[in-house]
């Protein structure tokens, strides 16, 4: 049985080391008690891991495979006492894991499909396809498990229902999911994908594209340039690979990173992360216990917070630095203590 698993970031579950491409085997397996566990639906994996933990950490993600039999007590959580773990698929793997699922999953007996121009192709039902392949169509699901994509230019693919798949690969395009457990995503350029549920997903490949989701532990994430991911949800990652591109969360243990030059990550949430790795880019956090960390020549901000004896919180410091190597090291994490910085050990809360 093929599934897949959720690991901390450095492949370690509940106190167990596992690696890549490995066997594993253990003497007895029981649900919550002993074995190793996985799920079969991809969506599931986020109930137990998110995609970012309480250190605003990103988890990780592989392709596993009992080799043994398998016992579950409510048909998502399995567990064998012989697992294989494969590769790393990290978050866009787990991303593309949702939409083939889903895509596998739908009864064709409930597609809609459209190869014309100016096009419509729509689903009431649970489990269903909706599908353009002409430019300006619009596919659309109201039922859960749902899929709806476009491969044309300028076309909108949308669904309400959780656990739903929304995707183009056409420019100018956009896909929205408003359903719990869902995935948007865009290849091509001028694009927009939007989740409003949790357990969500945002992306886009092209240029000038906007990635965002307003659910808690959801990801936005961009690889093109000019290009802005965000998040207002908790526990949600919002990051960019592309030049001059922004990542933004205002929600608590969340993380945004940028590896483009020219751009921003910024955090307002609690106990959040903010990293970059381009040049002349800014990691800013503001929000209370929270760090930010930079490659040599970015800067970082971080403000600092004094709890009063009412338990509010008052801004007593806020503080910017360039990396330069010597005060502030690069790809180490920094938050601010009585007005100076202080390194955050990786294995160390904040």
């Amino acid at each position: 049985m093929k599934g897949y698993k959720g690991f901390n970031k450095d492949l370690t579950c509940i106190g167990k080391q596992y690696a890549e491409n490995t066997v594993f085997e253990e003497e007895t397996a029981e649900i919550c008690k002993s074995g190793m566990h996985f799920c079969e639906n991809p969506f599931d994996v986020l109930v137990y891991y998110g995609f970012i933990n309480d250190k605003a950490e990103i988890n990780e993600f592989a392709e596993v495979e009992a080799l043994d039999a398998c016992k579950t007590n409510d048909g998502k959580k399995y567990v064998t006492k012989k697992l294989k773990i494969g590769a790393k698929i990290g978050i866009s793997g787990l991303i593309k894991a949702f939409v083939d699922f889903t895509l596998a999953k739908v009864k064709t007996e409930d597609t809609s499909t459209n190869t014309s121009d100016y096009s419509a192709a729509t689903n009431t039902g649970d489990r269903s396809v909706s599908t353009n392949t002409g430019y300006r169509s619009v596919s659309t699901n109201t039922g859960g498990c749902s899929a709806a994509t476009n491969t044309g230019d300028r076309s909108v693919s949308t669904n309400t229902g959780y656990r739903s798949v929304s995707t183009n690969t056409g420019g100018c395009s956009a896909a929205t999911n408003t359903g719990d457990r869902s995935a948007a995503t865009n290849t091509g350029d001028y694009s927009v994908s939007t989740n409003t549920g949790y357990y969500s997903a945002a992306t886009n490949t092209g240029d000038r594209s906007v990635s965002t989701n307003t659910g808690y532990r959801s990801v936005s994430t961009n690889t093109g340039g000019c290009s802005a991911a965000m998040n207002t949800g908790y526990c949600s990652a919002a990051t960019n690979t592309g030049d001059r591109s922004v990542s933004t969360n205002t929600g608590g243990c969340s993380a945004a990173m940028n590896t483009g030059d020219r751009s921003v990550s910024t955090n307002t949430g609690y106990c959040s992360a903010a990293s970059v790795e381009g040049k002349n880019s800014f990691a800013i956090v503001t929000g209370i216990n929270s760090k930010a960390k930079g490659k040599l020549g970015c800067y970082i901000a971080v403000a600092e917070w004094k709890q009063k004896y009412n338990g509010e919180h008052e801004l007593i410091n806020f503080r910017s630095h360039k990396v330069d190597g010597k005060i502030i090291k690069e790809d180490t994490y920094y938050t601010l203590k009585n007005g100076k910085f202080v390194e955050v050990k990786t294995n160390e809360g904040i």
